[in-house]
């Protein structure tokens, strides 16, 4: 069988459409990390309110608000399934990150729940936001991200220090420097390249 030799255009056009399809998956990341960082910070923020303000004996049951979230993701994932004609590594490593990520924050709810949610619980959710937003800005070559998660991490340290109401608070800082900030930065970023590609060469 003859080995097909590329050209120099050809192997151009296959890098500019690797790089087009790997803007395509930033593009739909932010979304999710908007819709779980938004929704888990004001169950934090909510929380504590409900908690510290209020003494409302059933503080925990504003988590029920994630649900939402889950159900967003889930119709995100499958209006993406449908559009997308291509998989790319990025969109497959960010998938299975993401995954694990969850199987992951159910386990520990688990374990907490075994243990007791009374204990000191937000430092481990708090580093398991770092390293999902670390490796995921690594994965995506985004820096804010990188170091949103390197934030989170010396959060989760010093929550250890706090009382468990301002764990809360701890926690909700975590979720604005790695999940919020970033996913907005990383949205105007994908906004800024899609304008670059409608301009003509």
């Amino acid at each position: 069988m003859k080995e097909e030799k590329f050209s120099p255009r050809d192997s151009l056009q296959l890098i500019q459409s690797m790089i087009l399809s790997t803007r395509k998956d930033i593009s739909g990341n932010s979304k999710y990390f908007l819709v779980w960082g938004w929704m888990t910070f004001i169950a934090c923020t909510t929380q504590f309110i409900l908690k510290h303000f209020y003494d409302y004996h059933a503080h925990y049951r504003v988590w029920l608000l994630l649900i939402v979230a889950i159900a967003l993701t889930i119709y995100f994932a499958i209006r993406d399934e449908r559009r997308s004609r291509v998989k790319t590594y990025v969109g497959d490593s960010m998938s299975y990150l993401w995954i694990g990520m969850g199987v992951s924050f159910f386990v520990l709810s688990l374990i907490l729940t075994r243990l007791g949610w009374h204990t000191t619980v937000f430092p481990f959710f708090i580093m398991l936001y770092a390293l999902g937003t670390f490796v995921s800005g690594k994965v995506l070559q985004f820096k804010p991200m990188v170091y949103g998660g390197i934030m989170a991490w010396f959060l989760a340290v010093g929550c250890v220090y706090a009382s468990y109401d301002y764990q809360m608070l701890f926690a909700a800082a975590a979720i604005l420097v790695s999940y919020i900030i970033p996913a907005y930065m990383l949205r105007a970023r994908t906004e800024k390249i899609h304008r670059e590609d409608a301009l003509p060469l």
